[in-house]
């Protein structure tokens, strides 16, 4: 299959002013059309692995062939992370969860402050390029994790639910060097009616 840059849910100015215009273009419209074009192109060489959906993919790494497999890694990762990360935002985002996956959330950090808590410090403290991630595991159980590049939860057999990109790219335009202020900003535009639904889908 050939993977193609999903259209936002909402326009390039939408975010603002917790995620300005140019910075929201250039990430959709150059970021992740790179790592789109990039995976398309590495999976021509193995067109066994090209028709498996991305996700199986990258949830099972050591059967990506070898002479490929850290390019789909990261390519791949970057177009599974930016496409989650893209519509668990929204311009009516913001608030708290509500429903079962506040419960979860409630269930697992005590209260959803503290979630707030260990995901902002879990994205604030990632050395380097990364993410911060809430992820659900078979039994639904919810954990708060980070990774480096564009790696992704799904291959330690986790299902992301929710993330944040902290790559110097998606906010340095605005923020400069301070993420901390990025991180609390970002809180603002979270779409947790999306998260909610990633949390309830098997």
């Amino acid at each position: 299959m050939t993977h193609t840059l999903p259209s936002l849910p909402y326009d390039y100015n939408a975010l603002e002013p917790h995620i300005d215009v140019k910075t929201m273009e250039i990430h959709h419209s150059k970021h992740h059309q790179g790592y789109v074009n990039k995976l398309n192109a590495a999976l021509k060489n193995d067109p066994e692995t090209a028709e498996k959906p991305l996700e199986e993919i990258l949830r099972n790494p050591q059967e990506i062939p070898e002479n490929i497999r850290q390019t789909v890694i990261n390519t791949g990762g970057g177009h599974y992370n930016h496409s989650l990360f893209w519509k668990t935002m929204s311009p009516d985002g913001g608030g708290m969860a509500s429903g079962e996956l506040e419960e979860a959330l409630i269930k697992k950090f005590g209260s959803f402050e503290k979630f707030k808590e260990e995901f902002s410090n879990a994205a604030a403290t990632q050395f380097g390029s990364g993410w911060a991630w809430l992820s659900k595991d078979s039994s639904g159980e919810l954990s708060v994790s980070s990774t480096s590049n564009q790696d992704t939860p799904l291959s330690k057999g986790l299902t992301p639910i929710l993330c944040l990109d902290v790559w110097e790219h998606a906010y340095y335009l605005h923020y400069q060097n301070r993420r901390p202020d990025f991180i609390s900003a970002w809180w603002e535009v979270v779409n947790w009616e999306e998260v909610a639904k990633n949390y309830s889908e098997q």
